[in-house]
């Protein structure tokens, strides 16, 4: 990543002055005030910055979390144990970085403003709109409406889940009416994550949108946004890595590789099981197995053990990982189709991702050719004795849902959309799951809890506290 020391030096700076609770760190008068806080940093500076912390916060440890809760990778030794048998407390999440993250997204929308920059502003309000989403999504009620002002509210409210993503849904689109002006201030040399594209920042505000309305379960807004969101690989939103240590590396590789390794891996986790079931099931028209070697490779950390690959695939130091893609975006389009029981709409967008797989490409990268196939599926192939219907689903549209499920759970490997899709097809009807057992116990998690730091400093945290088998609203 080009200039990424300088950046995360910044980055480190700008965290720090904000930790603690939400209320203190979303505050722009007291950003101004307080003598220790970074005020000076101009808005380019601040973008990188931002986008650095926005990255962070795709490949931390709350991401590996919520993998292991959706069952896509196993806890194996000291706290990662814990987490893979839904053992949490209120110290073991922290908003020490999320909402700081969030408070810099929208600090880039206060100095767009005095610039006339409408590219820049829309460019933090996507920014602002990923963060506030991961952290509605994992939590449930969480501050967003008064947790920008702490003169008038110095400890926010906690604002309703369903009012939080109509309130998302509004940041974006004024994103993609400031994205949508024909001229603005350029900004390619501070923005790593589209080198200053402004229209494929518009595609990925609607991909977001796409998202947020399908765990609303709102499918004709999802198709709609969808339909104007990331349209090719080329749009894909991925965080650059080198391989640097301490610089640039992928944060899975650091923890998988270099820091932690052993805590968690594969043996035990459902994903392998699943894609292992796939390849074996007498499909002609697909072969993942070229797939599931890119993911997963033997013998790493131990003799005989299911590891992340980090030698030759998805997690090498230097691997892209996703925050949003083209993928997604048609998969959200399959899915609300099919839902919508409009079996052909549904099939032409999953056989657009089945057509990217079988040309290779996964998040920047390309697969090896050997044991990869991915045919464009018909109809009659998810009809009760057809190729994709392995589970013998009673009509094409449940067959064809359970094979866009799964195909979204295997692309989201290593991304809290995965555990997001885990709660949310409980209810989504009609109802298809897949049967993702539980690590230990009787009940499954549903979210996390909120940080110690925030029950100790806000009395609107809500009461009874919920613990991590407590449902979101949304959900």
């Amino acid at each position: 990543m080009n200039k990424l020391f300088a950046i995360k030096i910044i980055m480190a700076l700008l965290v720090t002055q904000f930790l603690g609770s939400c209320e203190q760190s979303f505050d722009q008068p007291d950003i101004q005030n307080n003598p220790n806080a970074v005020t000076d940093v101009n808005v380019a500076t601040l973008l990188a910055g931002t986008e650095l912390g926005v990255s962070m916060l795709h490949e931390d440890t709350d991401v590996r979390i919520a993998s292991m809760w959706a069952g896509e990778l196993a806890g194996l030794s000291r706290a990662h144990q814990g987490f893979g048998q839904y053992i949490v407390s209120s110290q073991s999440f922290s908003w020490n970085v999320l909402y700081p993250v969030a408070s810099q997204a929208r600090l880039i929308q206060v100095k767009a403003d005095a610039l006339g920059d409408k590219w820049t502003k829309g460019v933090g309000q996507v920014l602002e709109a990923l963060v506030i989403a991961k952290a509605t999504s994992l939590y449930g009620d969480v501050p967003y409406s008064q947790a920008f002002d702490e003169t008038n509210y110095p400890t926010p409210a906690f604002d309703k889940q369903a009012d939080i993503y109509k309130a998302l849904q509004t940041t974006l689109d004024n994103a993609i009416i400031n994205l949508s002006t024909p001229s603005g201030l350029a900004f390619a040399q501070q923005d790593f994550l589209y080198k200053g594209n402004v229209a494929k920042w518009k595609a990925a505000a609607n991909t977001l949108k796409a998202r947020l309305y399908l765990h609303t379960a709102e499918y004709e807004n999802a198709i709609s946004s969808a339909a104007k969101g990331i349209k090719s690989k080329d749009g894909d939103m991925l965080i650059p890595h080198g391989t640097s240590l301490g610089v640039d590396l992928n944060q899975n590789y650091d923890f998988f590789r270099v820091n932690r390794a052993g805590d968690t891996g594969f043996d035990g986790a459902y994903l392998p099981k699943l894609m292992q079931s796939r390849i074996a099931s007498g499909n002609t028209k697909t072969d993942e197995t070229a797939l599931y070697n890119y993911y997963f490779k033997t013998g790493i950390i131990a003799p005989g053990s299911l590891d992340a690959n980090t030698t030759d695939g998805a997690f090498m130091a230097n691997s892209p990982h996703p925050i949003l893609t083209y993928y997604e975006n048609e998969l959200i389009i399959a899915e609300a189709q099919a839902r919508r029981n409009a079996t052909s709409e549904s099939l032409v967008a999953l056989n657009a991702v089945r057509a990217g797989l079988a040309g290779g490409y996964l998040n920047g990268a390309t697969i090896a050719s050997t044991g990869r196939k991915y045919e464009p599926y018909t109809l009659n192939d998810f009809s009760a004795t057809g190729i994709a219907n392995p589970t013998r689903a009673a009509t094409v549209q449940l067959a064809l849902l359970n094979d866009i499920i799964a195909q979204r759970y295997i692309v989201f490997l290593m991304q809290y959309e995965a555990f997001n899709d885990y709660r949310r097809l409980a209810t989504a009807t009609p109802i298809v799951q897949l049967p993702i057992p539980l690590y230990v116990g009787s009940r499954k998690p549903q979210r996390f809890i909120y940080p110690q730091s925030e029950i100790a400093t806000n009395p609107n945290v809500p009461t009874p506290l919920p613990d991590q088998f407590t449902n979101v609203p949304i959900f």
